[in-house]
């Protein structure tokens, strides 16, 4: 499918080429994405951006090298790169510290954004500043469109489909979990962890996670009970997914999720795929057995103490792996991720039916970032006219279908089912 006339110098950029993230999002593009591309790489070091290049022309010698863009993190030099470019891909991160200016450049120039963020405070921020702008010049803002949120949030959407589609039914809740991980993290993954608290205070991070906070609807008086024993233990059986426990991103995810819920609900031009007016959503994680499931549920705890910990914080922000570093490549095509979920539709009629599915991928975590930021960029470029958004802020799972039939090309696969308990 060719890709929209838009009148600019690149169809996209990738900002933050050179850091780990950025440098696997660009192989991807290089790799997968048609050669007619016009694109960039951008960061601050011209030699790094050079070297690259030639990291990428080793790959598919038969394609033409993307352009380079020197810019740095100030407002001026983000505002000229993304004048030229009909999408900006960001990865530099953490973005609490660094994300704004992208961010607002694109608001302002009408400039197609997305970044793998997983600061829910953050997002929460550039929100209420900018939101109102992108609608004004037709930005298409997604945030959280990497590993941190778009899995789930996708899943999610394919669940509340197949209850539609296959029911003719709305959705009661979904159960998200962490079925499988394997994974190290990155550098700049840690360093958003542990520098967070440092740019919003607890107040704020408190109110940002709260289940609906990036809610463009108020939030619902429907929530999801859970018993006593879960809240101590971190510890549940649900039907279909076994024994689980805490999620480490449970806040993350269900805040984004929750956006999606809130604008599918609004938006004219998606209300037929809403997912109903008593959507609740939660998200746990596969433990091998009751005591590893108890023992991260107090690991989580211990690690949110030690984020609002100043002093222990920083000590340990200096001793892991930094931004910009990342496990080796070969070593993280060992990665392997996988999410399961199960969705009640909303009515007695339908009986035990539920509808069962799963996401995964086999391959680095952070490559399967790549991928997704690529397929957005992809989806963006041939059906900008067809997604039916105006400008805004949205998520994964309004890039709808196209975006996952992408995915599935990517190797990143999506199954649901209908099943009985």
């Amino acid at each position: 499918m060719a890709f929209k006339d838009h009148g600019r110098q690149y169809d996209l950029v990738v900002f933050g080429a050179t850091g780990y993230t950025g440098k696997l999002t660009a192989k991807y593009i290089t790799t997968h994405l048609p050669s007619t591309l016009k694109w960039a790489i951008a960061g601050r070091s011209q030699d790094k951006l050079e070297l690259l290049i030639e990291e990428l022309k080793k790959l598919n010698p038969d394609r033409s090298p993307p352009s380079i863009e020197t810019c740095s993190l100030n407002d001026a030099d983000l505002s000229s790169l993304t004048k030229k470019t009909f999408i900006l891909i960001t990865t530099v991160g953490p973005y609490s510290a660094h994300g704004e200016h992208a961010f607002k450049a694109c608001a302002q120039n009408g400039t197609h954004y997305l970044d793998v963020t997983g600061e829910v405070p953050y997002v929460a921020a550039m929100i209420k500043k900018y939101e109102s702008t992108a609608q004004s010049t037709g930005a298409l803002m997604f945030p959280q469109i990497g590993i941190e949120s778009a899995p789930p949030d996708l899943l999610t959407f394919a669940l509340a489909t197949t209850l539609r589609e296959e029911l003719n039914a709305k959705t009661a809740d979904v159960i998200i979990s962490i079925h499988n991980l394997k994974s190290a993290p990155s550098g700049g993954t840690l360093a958003t962890a542990l520098t967070i608290s440092d740019y919003f205070p607890l107040p704020t991070l408190i109110a940002s996670y709260k289940p609906y906070a990036l809610s463009p609807v108020p939030n619902p008086t429907r929530t999801p009970k859970v018993g006593l024993l879960t809240r101590l233990t971190g510890l549940i059986t649900v039907p279909h997914l076994g024994l689980l426990t805490s999620s480490i991103a449970s806040g993350t995810d269900t805040a984004l999720i929750h956006r999606t819920w809130g604008l599918l609900s609004t938006l004219p031009s998606r209300k037929d795929q809403s997912y109903g007016p008593r959507f609740t959503f939660r998200e746990y994680m596969k433990p091998r057995n009751w005591l590893t499931g108890i023992a991260i549920h107090f690991g989580i705890i211990l690690f949110g103490l030690i984020i609002v910990t100043g002093p222990l914080r920083r000590f340990l922000a200096r001793r892991v792996t930094q931004p910009g570093e990342g496990p080796e490549e070969e070593v993280a095509k060992q990665d392997e991720i996988e999410y399961r979920g199960v969705a009640s539709p909303d009515g007695e009629e339908y009986g035990k039916k539920k509808a069962v599915g799963r996401a995964w991928f086999r391959g680095s975590t952070y490559y399967l970032t790549g991928i997704f930021l690529a397929e957005a960029a992809r989806t963006i470029l041939e059906e900008s006219d067809e997604l039916g958004l105006g400008g805004g802020v949205y998520t994964p799972a309004l890039l709808g279908r196209v975006f996952m039939d992408n995915l599935e090309k990517g190797g990143f696969h999506i199954e649901t089912q209908i099943l009985e308990e």
